[in-house]
């Protein structure tokens, strides 16, 4: 159960009833995840929604890419409802299931490509030490260039976001899922997921 009410549309105010139609007339569908809680605040939900529009459906970065980053932050962080949504996307964009299930169990993914080793070792070292090793950033740009690697920043600082908002506020799973993520403790507290450091990238044989 939410640790906060997660407005309905017959009690939301006019303010908050539009930003639910922008939302459900976009690429979502539906208004689901950290946005039932941003929509308490309706500037802060439309700036949002538009934001995460960008990032999720308007960046350079080939769609399985950027569902291979957001994974990669919804593992981390545990986020539950990020990766029920997120896993299946990343599969239908073209993830190897290998992969995707390696990284549901915090395991070294089997990449078939050096764009997906790239991705997960840039969201994987910014988010477990905070910076990225100079060989990682270079080859990020050179696959991706300048514009392509801000937009991965941004995408893996934005599911940040998103994972903490989820998180805080005990947002339900979707259609009365279960949830799909094992959750580390440590004292009595869940813990943020340890990512395992991907070797150095060679093609399979």
């Amino acid at each position: 159960m939410s640790r906060i009410p997660l407005p309905t549309p017959e009690s939301m105010s006019a303010a908050q009833r539009q930003v639910y139609e922008n939302i459900i007339s976009g690429p979502r569908g539906r208004l689901v995840g950290p946005l039932r809680a941003a929509i308490h605040n309706p500037e802060l939900a439309e700036r949002w929604q538009k934001l995460g529009e960008i990032l999720r459906f308007g960046t350079s970065l080939p769609p399985k890419l950027n569902e291979l980053a957001i994974i990669v932050t919804a593992r981390r962080w545990n986020s539950q409802i990020e990766w029920h949504i997120h896993a299946d996307a990343a599969l239908k964009a073209g993830l190897g299931p290998k992969a995707i299930e390696a990284l549901k169990a915090a395991q070294e993914p089997p990449f078939e490509e050096e764009a997906e080793f790239v991705v997960y070792e840039y969201a994987r070292q910014l988010q477990q030490h905070g910076a990225v090793e100079p060989g990682v950033y270079a080859r990020a740009v050179e696959l991706w260039g300048a514009a392509g690697v801000v937009e991965l920043t941004a995408v893996v600082g934005y599911y940040t976001m998103v994972s903490m908002t989820l998180n805080a506020h005990e947002i339900p799973m979707p259609d009365d899922q279960p949830p799909p993520l094992d959750t580390p403790m440590h004292d009595g507290m869940p813990a943020l997921t340890a990512m395992s450091r991907a070797g150095k990238w060679e093609p399979a044989l």
